[in-house]
């Protein structure tokens, strides 16, 4: 009990969070290096009873049987918007800063240490492999963006959809294009969008309509979704190219 770190936390959120993690370090016990909380439950983004809860456990041994032994838990804790935790072993961290760059730095720079080592202090990931990462993301968004208006363009029902979907997907891969510009970015949205837009050359205000847009009514600003859909997709491929370039 005493090794919790927990009195950074919101009172709400603590209370769910607390029995969850008593029963993770029984079950695991000194298997478990670290415990982190991330994502909107770290800040003032998070609404209760709306907002999941997002926690990495970073293990010394990571086999079949500890995710086995993990399920009853896991249940449960999903029942209280604690989504399935990101489990990793140690050696994964060590080894994968490559792979996911982006997924990391993400974690390392809104996160809560709420038990044992701090993993994400004295993390440091190549700027190379953020680039890449960018890269291959909007290209593969790009492709994704195109086949799914072949899907759906005739019915003219869920591009509405598609649009927030494909746009809140990029807002990590946006983050990423800020720092290497040797930016910090914020953790807010339309910050973001503004702040992307005007490094890379993008028109923000396509952006930000659509991340403002709450009506579902397949219109974007009042304009026909179709020629929103045109607009956005001119943008991304503006951006893939301009990545490329990098």
């Amino acid at each position: 009990m005493e090794n919790l770190r927990l009195d950074t936390l919101r009172q709400d959120i603590r209370k769910i969070l607390e029995p969850y993690l008593l029963k993770l370090l029984e079950l695991h016990k000194d298997n478990i290096v670290s415990i982190v909380l991330y994502g909107s439950a770290t800040g003032k983004f998070y609404v209760p009873k709306q907002s999941d809860i997002n926690l990495m456990v970073v293990l010394n041994s990571l086999r079949f049987k500890e995710l086995r032994s993990s399920l009853r838990l896991v249940d449960q804790g999903i029942r209280k918007k604690i989504t399935a935790p990101l489990l990793l072993s140690l050696e994964h961290i060590e080894t994968s800063k490559d792979v996911f760059p982006i997924e990391f730095l993400e974690i390392k720079e809104n996160n809560v240490l709420l038990f044992g080592k701090d993993l994400f202090r004295e993390m440091a990931v190549d700027l190379k492999y953020i680039r890449l990462f960018c890269e291959r993301e909007i290209k593969g968004k790009l492709i994704r963006l195109r086949e799914a208006y072949l899907e759906v363009g005739l019915k003219r029902k869920g591009m509405e959809a598609l649009l927030k979907e494909s746009l809140n997907s990029l807002i990590p891969i946006f983050r990423a294009l800020i720092r290497l510009k040797g930016q910090q970015p914020d953790v807010d949205k339309f910050n973001v969008l503004d702040t992307v837009s005007e490094l890379y050359g993008l028109d923000k205000n396509i952006l930000s309509a659509i991340l403002k847009d709450k009506m579902n009514d397949e219109k974007i600003a009042g304009q026909a979704i179709e020629v929103f859909f045109e607009k956005y997709l001119d943008e991304i491929k503006k951006l893939a190219l301009t990545v490329d370039k990098l």
